[in-house]
């Protein structure tokens, strides 16, 4: 079940949300990372969701049948030349604590169950945002290369997601996700009004760029920004 967060930890996360409105909005606008992004409306999704482990939890999870709207499959990836860390020690420091790379002005994580230090399946996180909502997920799966998260009940979104390392010449750091929004208000604010796509991409490409720092690094060539939008009956 998910774990509830105490109220004072709520009311800190409530005093937080201007200021974080503020930032996000102030950084958004001046971004100057170079982008290449590109959206496509598909017949089918390109990949299914990865399916989850027999020991993961499935009680309370919001999955993707559960939501409202297109079925987005959205890919954030960077590559870092020159890292000084391997991808192994990179994804480890993110395991131990997600807020190593959150834009923690806007996204802060807190461990709801498990120990801290540590990342196993079946633990969870509420993912603290500037507004009237928390992001419970819960650990699906977890590698030495990667990470993934699912969605649980009362999240904005319905699905999962994929943090992952992988190293050749250069470290690729990406995030794969698989999600629809968790109901019709959320569908209108990210499809239609696209207010929560672009802060939601401002989020995870202001991750991608603290794994370069994490890492040591320095980036090589533009963040990729993929998106397949795949219409969904029901």
């Amino acid at each position: 079940m998910p774990r509830n967060v105490p109220r004072s930890h709520t009311l800190a996360a409530l005093a937080r949300w201007p200021v974080g409105i503020t930032l996000t909005s102030w950084r958004y606008m001046w971004r100057t990372t170079p982008m290449r992004r590109r959206e496509i409306s598909a017949e089918e999704p390109r990949a299914a969701p990865p399916s989850v482990p027999p020991e993961f939890d499935g009680d309370e999870v919001q999955r993707s049948e559960d939501g409202s709207g297109p079925l987005f499959h959205r890919r954030y990836r960077i590559t870092i030349a020159e890292a000084g860390l391997t991808g192994a020690e990179v994804m480890a420091k993110i395991q131990a604590d997600p807020n190593l790379v959150a834009p923690t002005e806007f996204a802060r994580f807190e461990m709801t169950r498990g120990k801290d230090g540590a990342m196993w399946i079946n633990d969870e996180y509420i993912v603290h945002m500037p507004g009237p909502w928390n992001g419970p997920v819960r650990v699906a799966e977890v590698a030495e290369d990667s990470f993934r998260l699912v969605t649980l009940r009362g999240h904005l979104e319905a699905g999962q997601i994929e943090f992952r390392v992988l190293e050749d010449d250069d470290l690729v750091f990406q995030i794969q996700s698989w999600a629809r929004s968790g109901d019709v208000l959320s569908s209108l604010l990210y499809d239609r009004l696209r207010m929560a796509k672009e802060i939601q991409l401002h989020m995870w490409t202001s991750t991608l760029e603290q794994v370069v720092r994490l890492s040591g690094g320095s980036r090589r060539g533009p963040l990729s920004i993929e998106t397949h939008r795949f219409d969904v009956d029901g």
